[in-house]
């Protein structure tokens, strides 16, 4: 059922970013980097199914992230860059061809390699507080930098930097919800009104989500979306592992065969992030080659700035 609810997750999460981003891109520019971007979003349609999917998604990765654990259902997730390729594939009618093909292999290799090579499990044991703040500071720290290197770029290179910052929260993000979990089967739903967990999950979420349509507004998806789908996995298996308790094996032969798996499924992400069938997002239609969301960023520099 865990691995169910995952991939039904990921097939609405996918949906959910292409038509998110085609809405995004006609957004205006000077609202980049700021919660106005979401109030112009909302009055759009595309974008209102865009978040419905999304949200759905989240809902059904939470319930797979309370019985499953962190370090399983992240990767599982990660796959949704397969669904919204199928989506952009069918509205751009390009064929995937080698290069989409071998991405399709190399993600879901690469997610069945690390969870056949790790195992993980959770533990449920407590860790310190300096590893939890460590690890959750360093997520934050290094999400805020790539913000800052972003805002230092010419506007059309800065989507990579700001969905990875996004990605980074949006793994914060899924540890955050398993905690919130835990704090249910121990204490009851009522325990979250007093609790500082679900406060803090709903600023992650709020500000990832801010994070994520800056970048599909400032270019096309193929340079957000592989960066985004790339780090939330990564940044939910270190925290699941950092603050969560969760372990995966450790011997050489596993050790080789996760390193592998992680490996394949960010080369898979950024294959198939950069397909020709990724839409751009411009006016004139979901397809296109990449190009319009480029040139439309480049020219508005001057407007964002």
């Amino acid at each position: 059922m865990v691995y169910v609810l995952s991939l039904t997750a990921a097939c609405l999460l996918g949906l959910g970013f292409v038509l998110q981003q085609h809405a995004a891109a006609q957004a205006p520019l000077r609202d980049m980097l700021s919660f106005r971007l979401l109030l112009d979003l909302v009055k759009v349609p595309r974008w209102r199914a865009g978040i419905g999917c999304m949200v759905a998604g989240q809902v059904l990765g939470a319930v797979a992230l309370a019985q499953g654990h962190l370090s399983r259902v992240a990767p599982l997730l990660a796959t949704n860059l397969l669904f919204a390729m199928a989506l952009a594939r069918r509205l751009s009618g390009q064929p995937l061809g080698l290069s989409g093909w071998t991405g399709v292999l190399l993600l879901s290799g690469g997610v069945a390699a690390f969870i056949v090579a790790g195992r993980p499990v959770g533990t449920g044991n407590e860790v310190s507080a300096w590893r939890y703040w460590g690890m959750f500071g360093s997520v934050v720290g290094l999400a805020l930098l790539l913000v800052l290197i972003a805002r230092h770029l010419q506007l059309f290179v800065e989507p990579p930097f700001l969905a990875a910052a996004a990605g980074l929260l949006y793994g914060l993000q899924d540890a955050m919800t398993r905690v919130c979990g835990r704090i249910v089967e121990e204490s009851g739903p009522a325990a979250l009104l007093t609790a500082w967990q679900p406060y803090v999950l709903v600023a992650l979420a709020v500000t990832g989500l801010m994070l994520v349509q800056s970048a599909f507004e400032a270019g096309p998806l193929r340079m957000s979306l592989p960066s985004l789908t790339a780090a939330e996995p990564l940044a939910a298996i270190a925290c699941g592992i950092g603050f969560l308790g969760n372990e995966v094996r450790l011997t050489p032969l596993a050790i080789t065969g996760e390193v592998a798996g992680l490996t394949a499924v960010v080369a898979g992400v950024f294959l198939l992030g950069r397909h020709p069938a990724m839409p751009d997002g411009s006016p004139s239609g979901m397809a296109g080659n990449g190009d319009g969301g480029a040139s439309r960023s480049a020219g508005s520099e001057g407007d964002a700035r």
